[in-house]
């Protein structure tokens, strides 16, 4: 840090964060009493604070030294910073005193000092070797601070009850410490209190303590020796949406009241003593996404009502005492990725229901009493045996260690008589088709033959004519035009049934249109994922073709990120271009043969109600044989998102997808399409984001993202976009083989989704 800021003597501001300072601050720089905010965090400064730091900085309203390594003793003068509003010393090496001796504890003696702090908001210290006890005196804090955050610090000894004193308070963190005695009554004052971390602690009692807290969102209790129960008034918490109690000595059954919090998202009770069995109501808990039951005494059947829960993604009754068949309702599940039902009592089949579930990547119903025949189809491709170990009689694919399914002499003799009579009935049935044939030809030479608007089209899917289609549009009247397209348009309508669709008309004057209706035909028929647009029917003849597909009622992703009126914040464009990365996936190596989308871009992805990506517009859609890892084609792809290889010499492959899957993923994140005129001859959307990842990120960032009400997003946001940037970067490497694989993409986005709700989980400050 250069020596001549120190001479700045009317400094007020100075932030250097992110710039990769090395050594200690100058200690000319405590001196500039008028400075208001000092932001050093993220470098690798050292050093010790001055013992005077507070007489010296009178006038300080906002300190961050975060993310160093500053050691020594934070200092008690701090308090005398009076204006202080907010501290962050976290992820640094501060301690609380130079103990006298080896384990001699003493009292944080610095947050004593910042009760002269009257404006404090929020105070930071996590993630330094503190040692000590928090004092009673912390319920002299201002009766302004919002935020407090202490984990890993090693702080022990009893919450004092003081702290209830804290009116005001919204987040407290203080896991992975030392911290012993119960939940004091006091808390039960903090009626603004929306997240309560005291994970892997030593704290026991109960938690009766907290049923006031009206406005909780997130109570996080993992690891501790909390007892009892679990008290009735938590199902009157209707803002929970994070329940985290596994791991403690909690006993009695499940209350009912737990059931109805309906917008609960994380349900985690592992490890603990409950009893008793799972209700119906446990359908209930429609937005949530991760049940984990496991480690406890729950017994009875599973609830069919379990089918209901779209959302889920992770689901654990493993260690427990259920017992009867697994439901079907199973397979309604499309979200879940992780199912383990083992070590119970279950016995019966295994659902095939459960082939459908294509996002399934962990199974396991090992140590139960399963009979019959494995599945083998869909997401079981994927399963090894570890999966079925140590049941009654399972059988199946001999890749499963399981021995093949035998079929008795009745059941052949059975089925012998079966094949008979269906090839009599099929032949019976023949005769019957050929004879109506015949009938229908002689009545068609009777009439006079209609013009190729009125025929009446059967589709091989639900059978909808053409004047059910034109009817359909025709009662939106003008308004039900959804958008056009390079070979037709997309209009709304309403089916005879009251369904609402999108259909898809192409334009047969157009010249390879009947290719590109032929190619979505045989995409659409065949593929399902519930990230892919799903076709209800097609009405085709001479002169008149047409999909009729699922509607979307929030349109495409490009009508989000161009709108003046809509907006996508940060996290549900993360979950957008994951769902696009779950479709390629499914799409590259999920089907039976690979199939390569070739033409990604925001207006191919449409948006249901609940703002979930769907991949459309299959038309110029490539099928690559076993056999083959790429593909020559004349048809080319939109400008802009094409990969190299593909633009000079036609190839298609996986790579080329993965390419423009990265061009998308750098414009859905900066609002800036590939070929937007800003760019000029010499730059391009790539070699932008590219220049900017070294110099300053925040240019490239859509601005729309910094709506977000909350006051940390623009510290949050930056960095999780840099990390999207990098995935970005290298999907749209020039070689195809340095590219990522569309698995890796997955992996990386979802580890950024997952850190990013753990930012929001502590209020986007960075633990």
């Amino acid at each position: 840090m250069p020596e001549e800021i120190c001479n700045l003597h009317r400094l007020e501001y100075f932030y250097a964060d992110f710039n990769d300072l090395n050594g200690p601050i100058p200690t000319g720089i405590f001196n500039l009493s008028t400075l208001i905010e000092l932001v050093l965090n993220f470098n690798h400064l050292i050093g010790n604070l001055p013992s005077k730091i507070g007489d010296q900085l009178p006038n300080l309203n906002y300190l961050d030294l975060s993310w160093n390594n500053f050691s020594g003793v934070i200092p008690v003068s701090i308090g005398n910073c009076s204006r202080l509003s907010f501290l962050h010393l976290g992820h640094n090496q501060f301690i609380n005193t130079i103990p006298k001796s080896l384990g001699n504890l003493e009292y944080l003696h610095f947050l004593t000092s910042l009760t002269n702090c009257k404006s404090l908001k929020v105070l930071i210290v996590a993630e330094n070797p503190l040692n000590g006890i928090i004092p009673n005196t912390i319920g002299n804090l201002s009766s302004s601070l919002q935020k407090f955050y202490a984990s890993v610090a090693n702080i022990t000894g009893p919450i004092p009850r003081e702290i209830g004193n804290l009116s005001s308070l919204i987040t407290v963190s203080l896991e992975d410490n030392q911290l012993s005695g119960g939940i004091p009554s006091s808390m039960q004052q903090l009626r603004n209190l929306q997240l309560l971390s005291l994970d892997q602690n030593k704290i026991g009692g109960n938690l009766d303590s907290l049923c006031q807290l009206h406005k909780l969102s997130g109570l996080f209790l993992d690891e501790n020796q909390v007892s009892g129960t679990i008290p009735n008034c938590f199902g009157n918490i209707t803002s929970l949406r994070n329940l985290y109690l596994r791991e403690n000595l909690l006993t009695s059954t499940i209350p009912m009241s737990l059931w109805n919090l309906k917008d609960l998202i994380v349900f985690n009770l592992a490890s603990n003593s409950f009893n008793g069995s799972l209700p119906p109501e446990i359908g209930n808990l429609k937005a949530t996404i991760t049940i984990d039951l496991s480690g406890n005494h729950i017994s009875g059947a599973i609830p069919n009502t379990l089918g209901a829960l779209l959302n889920l993604q992770n689901l654990s009754f493993a260690n427990n005492q259920l017992e009867g068949s697994l439901p079907e309702s199973l397979g309604n599940m499309v979200s879940l990725t992780s199912l383990n039902l083992s070590h119970n009592y279950l016995s019966g089949l295994i659902p095939k229901s459960l082939e459908a579930i294509s996002s399934l990547q962990v199974f396991d119903v090992s140590s139960n009493y399963l009979v019959g025949e494995i599945p083998s189809g869909g997401c079981f491709r994927n399963f090894t045996s570890k999966s079925f170990i140590s049941n009654a009689a399972l059988c199946g694919d001999p890749r499963f260690e399981v021995p093949p399914c035998k079929i008795s002499k009745k059941h052949r003799l059975y089925g012998k008589k079966l094949v008979s009579l269906i090839l009599i009935l099929a032949a019976i049935f023949i005769l019957v088709i050929v004879a109506l044939a015949c009938i229908f030809l002689v009545y068609l030479r009777k009439i006079k033959v209609p013009s190729p608007q009125d025929v009446p089209v059967v589709a091989s899917m639900e059978r909808i004519s053409y004047y059910e289609l034109l009817h359909a549009t025709n009662q939106l009247g003008e308004s039900n035009l959804l958008g056009s397209g390079s070979f037709g348009s997309v209009y709304k309508g309403i089916l005879n049934d009251g369904k609402v669709v999108a259909i898809k008309v192409f334009n047969l004057q157009l010249e390879g249109s009947l290719r590109h209706f032929d190619a979505e035909c045989k995409v659409l028929c065949n593929l399902r994922h519930r990230n892919l647009v799903k076709v209800i029917s097609s009405c085709s003849n001479q002169d008149f073709k047409a999909l009729v597909l699922v509607y979307m009622p929030n349109g495409s992703l490009e009508t989000w990120l161009y709108s003046h009126h809509l907006f996508l914040n940060m996290s549900k464009r993360l979950n957008i271009m994951i769902d696009v990365a779950y479709a390629l996936q499914y799409l590259h190596q999920e089907y039976l043969t690979p199939v390569i989308h070739c033409d990604l871009k925001p207006s191919n992805i449409l948006l249901d109600e609940n703002l979930v990506g769907h991949v459309s517009d299959f038309g110029i859609t490539k099928f690559l044989r076993m056999d083959e890892s790429s593909a020559l084609t004349k048809t080319l792809a939109t400008i802009g998102y094409i990969a190299p290889e593909y633009g000079r010499e036609g190839l298609v492959s996986k790579a080329c997808d993965v390419f423009s899957y990265g061009i998308l993923l750098m414009e859905v994140f900066t609002a800036k399409r590939p070929n937007d005129e800003s760019f000029g001859e010499n730059l391009s959307l790539k070699s932008w984001v590219r220049d900017s990842m070294s110099d300053s990120i925040v240019e490239v960032i859509d601005p729309k993202l910094f709506r977000e009400e909350r006051s940390y997003s623009h510290e949050l946001i930056p960095g999780c976009v840099s990390m999207i940037m990098e995935v970005a970067l290298n999907c749209v490497c020039e070689s195809p083989k340095e590219r990522l694989t569309i698995s890796e993409i997955v992996d990386s986005l979802k580890k950024i989704e997952r850190r990013y709700i753990s930012f929001h989980r502590h209020g986007g400050i960075q633990l």
